[in-house]
């Protein structure tokens, strides 16, 4: 790639079975006031409907799995991609049409924006939850499981985040270089529990509020029964976060 070709940031879009949802949100990002200034990776986790052909219509970068290796894996897949190829941000965002496209040049905007002491944040995280913003609907059980994460991550870092499985997040190649590295990424459910972890290690993580839409085609991840098994795996890897970095410095040659 040019010089003249090379963009900054990269969109990665994990997907599976999204072929009803995934070319609107294609067809938004290139019309979107960023359209210029990106490149977009699709992760077509083995679905066995059409999303990667519509993918391909729309001329854009896509990863096809052979086998389904989960949302987790096709995140950090995409981190060793912008990190090979150079990108300096990335955005990820899910490909069923929940988050919309106007978030994506808010959050740009944060990760180059720098805070009184000059500095610009690793992380920046689309809030559903935001005090003040519109309610975003939520079944019982994940309003039980936002709850407790909540009450984890204040317990153990001592800071709020109001919504800690957000999968509508901007990364700095500082955030995304370390998530690219073996054993530092959840590979299936990479949502408070990482929120924790880089909290522990001293990125900055910031919050802003996003515009959310409820899906309309397809099946959610955390349908079913899965949101409970969901809700105990998450909780235990939080902790298990917590006694990795608090407790054992795994990493601690990265904190600050």
């Amino acid at each position: 790639m040019s010089e003249k070709q090379k963009k900054e940031i990269l969109i990665i879009i994990p997907a599976y079975n999204e072929e009803k949802n995934i070319g609107k949100v294609l067809d938004d990002l290139q019309q979107s006031p960023l359209g210029d200034q990106l490149d977009i990776l699709v992760m077509n986790d083995a679905s066995k409907d059409a999303t990667g052909q519509v993918v391909l219509e729309h001329h854009c970068k896509v990863i096809t799995h052979i086998f389904n290796l989960g949302y987790g894996s096709g995140l950090q897949v995409g981190y060793k991609y912008a990190l090979r190829h150079g990108y300096s941000y990335v955005i990820q965002m899910d490909a069923d049409g929940q988050h919309d496209v106007c978030n994506v040049e808010k959050i740009y905007r944060e990760l180059v924006t720098a805070d009184e002491a000059g500095k610009t944040p690793d992380i920046v995280l689309g809030s559903r939850f935001t005090e003040g913003w519109e309610a975003y609907p939520t079944s019982f059980v994940k309003k039980l499981a936002y709850l407790m994460f909540r009450f984890l991550i204040r317990i153990g870092t001592g800071k709020k985040i109001t919504d800690p499985t957000t999968g509508l997040q901007g990364l700095s190649r500082r955030a995304f270089g370390f998530y690219a590295l073996y054993n530092h990424f959840d590979d299936k459910y990479p949502d408070a529990n990482m929120i924790m972890q880089m909290m522990l290690l001293g990125y900055r993580v910031k919050e802003i509020p996003a515009v959310m839409h409820v899906r309309t085609e397809g099946v959610s991840m955390h349908s079913g029964l899965k949101p409970i098994v969901y809700m105990f795996r998450m909780t235990f890897s939080i902790i298990a976060v917590w006694l990795r970095e608090k407790l054992y410095h795994v990493d601690e040659e990265v904190r600050e």
